[in-house]
């Protein structure tokens, strides 16, 4: 018998001996402020379903309507014939909500960064990247094949030294950030950021992931949250989180996108977004458009959460935004901890390392729009348990 594949045995057995080890869950009902999750009915503090869209019945008869108008799926890649009048209305619709000349959708997300990264650097050219960007921005550099050069996390000053000790022996640089850090919660002080890239004539993107539909006037991101429209070269988006459906955006200068338009490779290679997931986003815009009912609520939630957790006693971490990172430090712990609250009612999962770094290890709750008083006082009363029979608060 082979023994080719014995290591992987190997670095299974390690990741459950050290708590690193995912054991992944399954969910049988619609996503919102409660989930069915392996058979049982308990309270979900993980969905990134920030504004309670993925189950909205607005949302879900939209894409009914476009499954029944364009069919389950697209059938081919933008550039062939899979570019449907929704994908069109879809991008003149996120442009105008982003207040940019132009935007283009991809497949997600992480696609979007993939796409946009090797488009605008290559061999000759260097990223300059916070320390904690997400992984897609991390495998986008990779792919790009430029130098890659991090600065001190949210530290402009940094960042300018960076890009002093390097400026001249690239031929371009590219400066990215995320908007809103996805384990932390914390925001990127983008003005400041931006005034050194401006300084030194720089390109700028900003993968605004977790801060569309969270942060600026109704969810539209941190561009309108510090003003700086018009500005920042590229915005990055998902459309899986505070829209609620799937997909990824690139928003901003009309050159930037016509060129995403003819190297982009996961827009040039793979097959274009199903007509009910945009169907879906198209009606999610709507919502936003409509109202700033459901981004006051979420940070009415989060706050009202964020202040009951810190009386508890437990460690928030810099948190200033609806992510809320509850600190524990080592991945057994933390493992430990969610198992208990899930024993409890409470969903909510560990994140251990290579997610964040070592002996940071955490729960990360996701507040939305959706939950009520109740739903948040139950987290409460459960979290003040388990945190007190683990020896986590006093």
């Amino acid at each position: 018998m082979s023994n080719r594949l014995n290591w992987i045995d190997d670095e299974l057995s390690q990741l459950k001996d050290a708590g690193f080890y995912n054991r992944i869950r399954t969910i049988s009902s619609p996503q919102g402020p409660s989930l069915i999750v392996d058979g049982k009915q308990v309270l979900n503090f993980c969905s990134n379903n920030y504004l309670g869209l993925a189950n909205n019945p607005r949302v879900v008869k939209a894409a009914q309507e476009a499954l029944a108008q364009f069919g389950a799926g697209p059938a081919a890649v933008r550039t062939i014939a899979g570019t449907t009048s929704l994908h069109l209305d879809l991008e003149k619709r996120l442009a105008s909500f982003k207040g940019v000349p132009s935007a283009i959708i991809f497949q997600s997300g992480y696609c979007a960064n993939l796409a946009t990264l090797p488009a605008l650097v290559g061999k000759e050219d260097a990223i300059i990247s916070d320390e904690l960007n997400h992984a897609s921005i991390i495998d986008g550099s990779r792919l790009s094949g430029a130098a890659i050069i991090r600065y001190a996390h949210c530290d402009p000053a940094d960042l300018e030294k960076v890009i002093l000790e390097n400026k001249d022996n690239f031929r371009r640089m590219l400066v990215v950030t995320d908007g809103v850090f996805s384990m932390d919660g914390d925001i990127a002080p983008l003005d400041k950021i931006l005034a050194v890239t401006e300084k030194y004539d720089l390109l700028l993107m900003v993968d605004d992931a977790h801060g569309e539909g969270v942060l600026g006037k109704g969810g539209r991101g941190i561009v309108d949250h510090f003003g700086l429209h018009g500005r920042v070269d590229v915005e990055v988006g998902t459309l899986s989180k505070a829209f609620g459906v799937v997909g990824g955006v690139v928003a901003g200068k009309s050159q930037i996108i016509e060129w995403l338009h003819q190297r982009g490779r996961p827009f040039l290679f793979s097959s274009a977004m199903t007509p009910a997931d945009t169907g879906a986003c198209l009606e999610a815009v709507n919502i936003l458009e409509e109202s700033t009912e459901l981004v006051d609520r979420l940070w009415q939630n989060a706050d009202y959460f964020k202040t009951e957790m810190k009386k508890l006693g437990f460690n928030l971490g810099l948190s200033t935004t609806p992510i809320t990172p509850v600190m524990l430090g080592e991945a057994p712990l933390a493992q430990q901890f969610s198992r208990s609250l899930f024993d409890r009612g409470v969903f909510a999962m560990s994140l251990g390392f290579p997610t964040v770094p070592r002996g940071k290890a955490r729960i990360r709750v996701m507040i939305s729009a959706s939950h009520t008083r109740e739903h948040l006082n139950q987290g409460l009363e459960a979290f003040a348990v388990v945190g007190k029979e683990l020896g986590v608060i006093s």
